[in-house]
């Protein structure tokens, strides 16, 4: 590992841990949002239980959008006690400083990232 790979490890190190802390504590505090909506039409009506299941479908959706961002700030972590942290899982190719700073759990350099979503 060079000067600069640990550099960078350092930079970016305590970001991704914070951001993952932050992320976990989301995922717990937004547990009940994510519970089953109860069928009781006795005590909530009908309509009141259409929006709770609404309310619940948009909080998987953010819980899952949330899953998927600590496992790729996981994996940069993990990267990094490799060694492998900064190069694209792609091409091998070192990940500028500028994507990096965008966003710290970039697993692919820009040409790697462009030819997979397009």
């Amino acid at each position: 590992m060079t000067d600069i790979d640990r550099q960078r490890i350092e930079r970016y190190r305590p970001r991704l841990e914070r951001l993952l802390e932050e992320l976990l504590a989301l995922r717990d505090a937004s547990a009940q949002g994510r519970a089953a909506v109860p069928l009781d039409q006795q005590s909530v009506g009908r309509l009141s239980r259409m929006d709770a299941m609404q309310a619940q479908q948009m909080a998987l959706a953010a819980d899952r959008q949330r899953q998927a961002q600590i496992s790729r700030i996981r994996r940069a972590l993990s990267q990094m006690d490799h060694g492998e942290f900064g190069y694209c899982l792609e091409c091998g190719n070192e990940i500028p400083d500028g994507r990096l700073n965008a966003d710290p759990a970039a697993h692919l350099c820009v040409s790697c990232a462009k030819a997979a979503s397009g």
